[in-house]
């Protein structure tokens, strides 16, 4: 599959999937995310990947990070109920600058519980921020969410969050991805996979260390959205580093 494919398989699986023209997948029963690799052979690689996302981040090796960049503007746009998430599309001019090289934010979209666990923990919700450079290569910033006090970006858009998977609204207000960020932008690094069907690999994967607080009732709209938990479980590590 072309690069430039692997990403609109991202960001549309689930609307051609409900159009008749993907394998449908799911998280639950004989859907689930232990059957992905056997619904298509365009999914083998959920099953024989050998980089597959999410892990279990620890057992970390030391290195010098470099920083990232983060130039986001207030350009989310319309939420998404794809049937599989909660998606806020991202108009173009936004971007990620890591070690030279430029991304530019799609969409980020939300899981509960976490996808990717921090040593073993882990926590309400995940935020993924997805990103493509002009070939198609993919970089994800993952935040990890934990309850308390509600965040205000996240209520803007859980406002107009389409009750029907398929359906989009156009937000009242575009929105800033930078209010769903924390202070701190260490994070720790890992090469990967997307988290869904194709599972295709080649992803590059920055976990910000710093979790960022919602309200218990903000996680639990998701999940009442949703009807189940949409994470894909853990994935072994095999021979791949995970740096901090």
């Amino acid at each position: 599959m072309k690069k430039q494919g692997i990403l609109g398989g991202m960001l549309l699986m689930a609307a051609a999937a409900q159009a008749g023209h993907a394998v449908h997948w799911g998280y639950m029963s004989e859907e689930g995310p232990d059957r992905w690799g056997q619904l298509s052979p365009a999914y083998s690689s959920c099953a024989n990947g050998r980089n597959q996302s999410p892990v279990d981040l620890k057992g970390f090796i030391e290195a010098e990070l470099p920083p990232l960049e983060l130039q986001y503007r207030k350009n989310g746009n319309e939420v998404l109920n794809n049937g599989h998430t909660i998606q806020v599309n991202y108009l173009p001019g936004s971007v990620l600058k890591v070690n030279g090289r430029e991304f530019e934010l799609k969409q980020f979209h939300f899981h509960a519980p976490s996808e990717n666990h921090i040593e073993g923990r882990s926590y309400p919700m995940e935020m993924h921020l997805v990103h493509a450079d002009k070939e198609g290569n993919l970089a994800v910033v993952a935040v990890m969410l934990t309850e308390g006090g509600e965040n205000s970006t996240l209520a803007k858009i859980w406002e107009q969050i389409p009750e029907q998977a398929g359906e989009k609204e156009v937000l009242k207000e575009r929105v800033s991805v930078e209010g769903l960020l924390p202070a701190s932008h260490d994070y720790y690094r890992f090469n990967g996979s997307l988290t869904t069907p194709p599972c295709t690999e080649g992803v590059r994967w920055y976990v910000m260390k710093q979790p960022l607080t919602v309200s218990t009732e903000q996680v639990e709209k998701l999940r009442h959205i949703m009807h189940h938990p949409n994470n894909r479980p853990v994935q072994r590590v095999n021979a791949r580093l995970l740096l901090k």
